[in-house]
């Protein structure tokens, strides 16, 4: 995004835990024009009408309030600005097991309980338009995880499953043969993700 504003454009990131703003501003500190700010999507630390192009990626599904954070971003952009949005959809997320009822389990453990917004995908467009923003194109992807240490990674498999048994979710035993089976063969998991490219 540096490299794309040129010499007279400013890139702004904003975050409110200061351990990823510290590493933000590390990663950022050789790049010209590029501005870490401390702040709550809620309430983004930007003046009205001065954002010529925005992007929000995996972040909706974690706020309080995503219509309250896409506010804030109509807020921010000026008209004629674009908008790249880009969630996922937790109710897609497939893991191949051959306990295919623990892996639904787990699917409805994650979309009930870890994700605060796990079907913000779906509802992505309808969001961005009603929040006044005029959706340009919707498209479905689906990443796909055929690397177990990879999948456990990103999907927090081992963690959400863990804490799963803690909260009485699924039967010990069960999601810890489920677990250990994933590792052992073949691995397949997926979910679908939904960009939505919008304009002010």
């Amino acid at each position: 995004m540096a490299a794309r504003v040129g010499a007279n454009g400013t890139v702004i990131g904003v975050d409110r835990d200061h351990a990823m703003l510290s590493e933000a501003r590390r990663r950022t500190s050789n790049l010209p024009g590029v501005e870490i700010r401390e702040g709550d999507a809620h309430a983004l630390p930007v003046e009205p009408g001065t954002v010529d192009r925005a992007k929000i990626d995996r972040v909706l599904m974690h706020v309080a309030e995503p219509a309250s954070v896409l506010a804030q971003l109509h807020l921010a952009t000026r008209q004629g600005a674009r908008v790249a949005l880009a969630e996922p959809d937790w109710d897609t997320l497939a893991v191949d097991a051959e306990d295919l009822d623990t892996s639904r389990a787990f699917t409805r453990y994650t979309t009930s309980e870890v994700v605060r917004h796990a079907t913000i995908g779906r509802s992505l467009a309808r969001h961005a338009e009603q929040t006044g923003f005029v959706v340009e194109t919707v498209r479905a992807t689906t990443p796909v995880f055929l690397d177990f240490q990879d999948a456990d990674r990103t999907l927090g498999l081992g963690r959400n499953m863990q804490q799963a048994i803690q909260d009485g979710h699924i039967d010990e035993a069960r999601g810890r043969r489920w677990f250990a089976s994933l590792s052992e063969g073949p691995f397949f998991a997926s979910f679908t993700l939904v960009t939505v490219i919008c304009s002010h």
